[in-house]
């Protein structure tokens, strides 16, 4: 009898991230990564300190648990979540799939937005799971929560929102999220990927925290590849009810993440001052370059995290090779994220930003 390959793994293509400044060969010209949504400040001063001074337990096992780190999660929620509401894993998304594992089988279902982040529906896939398209609403990008709720049925397990939405930057009022949360049947979790948090402003921007703390089927998703500038460590936690915390807890193993990420994290939770130059850099440059792409006539989407959405004039693989060659700017197509047409670039140094737009500028006038 031969071995048995599951037909998703066989079929299905291993997602692709972007790529990395060293697979980009375009002469001598300086290279900007506006591609992955990076710190484009770095990493957390205090992080990079951590790091050196736990070199030398490199020999040493991390500690069998990660309750060291969920307590200073607790201390970061300054007591409004406990160290039992918190799961550590090796980055944001591996939280997704750690929730997928937990509620999910074969016949169960999920509920997404597109456009959005594929292994919401692709992890569902691997274990024998269907994930449900509820598109988002019109050139705005709105959650469409009667969509949403109208899909809901006895095979439904979970439901996956983003806000601030990664490929789109939009975020998902206050009064959409009561909406939802205030409709779910008790068999469906609300899992709310925040992972942009920091960046938002908007006066009804909203985060899971309320909704956990009034004890709602809800998990909050979060990373440090971001703001933190930790994205080479994979590292992020969830939070959630006391009781969904604890059960998905049971899906981890012994020494799952290694002692220098829960020490740079520890650290990087701590490290205000970095965090505001951030989200200081961010702001400052979404508006510049609101203004630029105005005065170009491109069509883009206002944004509440660190990249904006765009809609060049050309096709999007087009555009991504040639603002590569002309202005040394690396760019993601966005179709992988159900967003044809779209490119996602990341907010960067003004010293990027006006290389972003001169190279643009040259491509619309090369025509």
């Amino acid at each position: 009898m031969p071995i048995h390959f599951k037909p998703y793994l066989t079929n299905k293509a291993a997602y692709k991230g972007g790529k990395s400044k060293d697979e980009i060969n375009i002469g001598n010209k300086k290279i900007f990564k506006l591609s992955s949504n990076e710190n484009q400040l770095g990493s957390s001063p205090k992080a990079l300190a951590s790091i050196q001074k736990h070199l030398s337990t490199l020999s040493e096992y991390p500690d069998t648990t990660d309750i060291n780190f969920r307590k200073a999660l607790e201390d970061f929620y300054n007591g409004q979540l406990t160290a039992d509401q918190f799961v550590t894993t090796n980055s944001g998304v591996a939280n997704i799939e750690v929730i997928i594992r937990a509620f999910m089988e074969k016949d169960t279902e999920c509920i997404y937005t597109n456009p959005a982040f594929s292994p919401y529906w692709d992890f569902a896939a691997k274990v024998g799971g269907k994930g449900i398209d509820v598109p988002l609403d019109g050139d705005d990008y709105s959650l469409d929560v009667d969509g949403i709720l109208g899909k809901i049925n006895d095979r439904t397990r979970l439901i996956f929102i983003t806000s601030p939405n990664n490929p789109t930057g939009t975020h998902i009022p206050k009064s959409q999220v009561d909406k939802l949360v205030d409709n779910l049947p008790d068999h469906v979790v609300l899992v709310y990927d925040e992972v942009y948090y920091q960046y938002a402003d908007a006066a009804d921007y909203v985060r899971a925290l309320p909704y956990v703390i009034q004890g709602k089927n809800v998990i909050g998703i979060n990373s440090f590849s971001k703001a933190y500038g930790l994205a080479g460590l994979r590292v992020g936690y969830s939070y959630s009810t006391p009781k969904l915390a604890e059960y998905m807890r049971r899906l981890m193993r012994p020494f799952m993440i290694n002692t220098i990420s829960m020490k740079a994290a520890m650290a990087a939770l701590h490290d205000d001052e970095f965090i505001q130059k951030t989200v200081n850099l961010v702001h400052d440059e979404k508006a510049f370059l609101y203004t630029e792409l105005d005065k170009l006539g491109v069509k883009y989407w206002k944004t509440q995290a660190n990249f904006i959405l765009t809609r060049p004039n050309l096709p999007s693989s087009e555009f991504t090779e040639r603002i590569l060659n002309e202005g040394g700017i690396m760019v993601r197509p966005a179709e992988g994220f159900g967003a044809p047409g779209c490119v996602r670039i990341t907010i960067g140094t003004r010293e990027a930003n006006q290389a972003l737009v001169e190279g643009w500028k040259r491509i619309l006038e090369q025509g």
